[in-house]
């Protein structure tokens, strides 16, 4: 069940997947709450260079795998514009990570991009869990998944 708080987090995650368009990068942005409500981290995409294993997601799992005791770790949540792909919902299930709430789906996001006319990826498009279990999984959220929608977008025109 999505709540105030969660809405909270998740308009920062598009803000920042916001941020990621801007600098040149595909719009995505996440970002890692404690049980406590602590952002203990945010960052967006970074694949522009060319190194497409740079997702916000990925680098979350990774910083709390070093500086936060397993059990902090499982009661953290991670918040996302989109939902995560295979390689970043594996990082986030052997991080030992908590909740995820995504603003909009990878079923959403494939549907978009072929609607825009983008070749299917070459990662197969999984839901999270698919590939770990025994996560609390919120998403998507239908008001925000518009916007992350006309990110996708815009990011699509800038490429062509």
């Amino acid at each position: 069940m999505i709540n105030d708080s969660d809405l909270k987090y998740l308009q920062r995650c598009v803000e920042l997947a916001e941020a990621a368009l801007e600098a040149g990068d595909e719009p995505f942005g996440s970002i890692l709450v404690s049980a406590d409500g602590d952002v203990l981290m945010e960052d967006h995409n970074h694949v522009a260079g060319g190194d497409h294993t740079q997702h916000p997601e990925f680098a979350l799992a990774r910083w709390a795998a070093n500086h936060m005791p397993l059990e902090e770790r499982s009661r953290a949540t991670v918040y996302t514009s989109g939902e995560h792909c295979p390689m970043c919902a594996a990082a986030h299930g052997w991080a030992g990570l908590g909740r995820i709430v995504y603003a909009s789906s990878s079923a959403q996001l494939a549907q978009w991009l072929g609607e825009m006319g983008v070749p299917a990826s070459r990662v197969r498009n999984l839901p999270i869990g698919d590939v770990i279990t025994d996560t609390p999984i919120d998403g998507p959220v239908p008001e925000l998944a518009e916007r992350v929608k006309e990110l996708h977008r815009r990011f699509q025109v800038k490429k062509r």
